[in-house]
């Protein structure tokens, strides 16, 4: 008698069963990984944002002077569709400014922490949440 090879219906029922419930569970938590990661770079651009506003502080005696447009930095440009850079109204003044990370496109699924935005003083907010530091400090990381 010839020994029978291959597998039985019930078999790859069971592999496709397990493949959908590892899916299902990974899936979800790849997609949050994806947008504590953008959000981390936002964070990091508004930085070095930041840090550029202070060097402009240090050689004009004015945030914005010789001009009120935002630093141009590769992060932005990286960043471009996910997050949009901008001034907050009225900003900068010579002596405060307060650059806002907008979230974009497929960022904006990211509900927890929403925009992200950064002063002169270097105080960090996030504009979904309760503004606690505890929360602030979450959606910073």
């Amino acid at each position: 008698m010839r020994a029978v090879r291959g597998f039985t219906l019930i078999e790859l029922m069971i592999v496709l069963a397990i493949i959908a419930i590892i899916t299902a569970i990974a899936y979800p938590s790849y997609q949050n990984h994806v947008l504590r990661t953008r959000r981390a770079t936002a964070a990091a651009c508004l930085q070095e944002m930041a840090q550029q506003m202070e060097r402009r502080y240090t050689t004009q005696m004015s945030y914005n002077a010789p001009t009120s447009a935002l630093p141009t930095l590769a992060c932005a440009n990286e960043l471009g569709g996910i997050y949009a850079f901008a001034f907050a109204t009225g900003q900068p003044t010579a002596t405060t400014f307060n650059i806002i990370a907008t979230p974009q496109g497929a960022q904006t699924a990211d509900t927890r922490c929403g925009a992200l935005a950064l002063n002169q003083r270097g105080e960090k907010f996030a504009q979904e949440t309760d503004q606690t530091a505890s929360l602030v400090s979450a959606c910073w990381r």
